[in-house]
């Protein structure tokens, strides 16, 4: 979908990204005081909230009072994805981006499934601070695609196949599309939850945790779902792993990163654990290389 870009568009390329970056050290410089953890001066950044039906005024009122700063996301992809908001195409997102620019949260997506680079170019992309993805929208064998969270949707015959496959899509995701932050990863169906520890064995999650170091996508710290549990976070840490702080908040409920914070406490985490999004030429859909 990438076009030749003219002359003029790569001097106005350069010019929004020296204003990007200009707005990346602005919103560093601005951090409020409250906005850092006291345990361990670590920056308080939610880069996981939906606007919904929430404008965009009352969620900075709501990460004011919390003291945290945000990162907004909006669902995008193909259109098989169902929610009341799904970006398709570059179009979309550059309304949505438009909405966002010159206010103090950093732009986002949540990218669905694994098909959703396919409704927009590399330089559209780009134009966003982070991309966010997660493994809960499952492709089965038959290449139909399960709503992991959705327990009615969810039919598992073989516990052992189904997580191997599982680990081997969350991989795929990991090391084959241009993202910055694996969101919720081991998020269990309900059906298997009450096993969690059993079946997320250590060679599972080294395996998944391999890859977003050697693919540099961040782990995001998932609040609402208080995932990853304290196993993974810690063989994420030792193996150098970066991380992101998700609310999933909605509403009231933007900004409440409290487990996450406790879990970077706990595990120790330095501002440099922590995820920045890249400056501009340097995003993932412009360094890495993808089939």
């Amino acid at each position: 979908m990438s076009k030749p870009i003219r002359r003029r568009q790569l001097l106005a390329g350069a010019a929004a990204a020296g204003a990007a970056t200009i707005l990346h050290r602005r919103l560093a410089a601005e951090e409020p005081a409250a906005a850092k953890d006291a345990a361990g001066d670590l920056p308080r950044i939610d880069y996981h909230n939906h606007l919904d039906n929430f404008t965009l005024s009352k969620a900075l009122d709501v990460a004011r009072e919390r003291g945290v700063k945000l990162g907004i996301v909006e669902h995008a992809g193909t259109k098989e994805n169902k929610y009341p908001v799904v970006l398709g195409s570059d179009e979309d997102l550059k309304r949505y981006i438009a909405m966002l620019e010159g206010k103090p949260v950093f732009k986002g997506i949540q990218a669905e499934c694994v098909d959703w680079m396919t409704v927009f170019s590399k330089e559209a992309i780009a134009q966003l601070d982070f991309v966010l993805s997660d493994a809960m929208t499952f492709v089965e064998k038959d290449g139909s695609r399960v709503e992991l969270w959705k327990a009615e949707k969810v039919k598992i015959a073989d516990k052992q196949d189904f997580m191997e496959r599982y680990t081997d899509f969350t991989v795929r995701k990991v090391a084959g599309e241009p993202l910055d932050i694996l969101a919720c990863a081991t998020f269990l169906p309900a059906v298997l939850a009450a096993e969690y520890d059993a079946l997320w064995t250590e060679e599972r999650m080294k395996r998944i945790i391999d890859a977003a170091v050697k693919s540099n996508v961040a782990i995001e710290i998932a609040a609402w779902a208080k995932l990853p549990r304290p196993a993974f976070l810690k063989l994420a840490k030792a193996a150098g792993a970066k991380f992101s702080f998700g609310s999933n908040g909605r509403g009231q409920n933007i900004g409440k990163i409290d487990y996450a914070l406790e879990m970077a406490r706990q595990l120790g985490l330095k501002p440099a654990d922590l995820f920045t999004p890249a400056p501009p030429g340097k995003k993932p859909v412009q360094v890495r290389k993808f089939a």
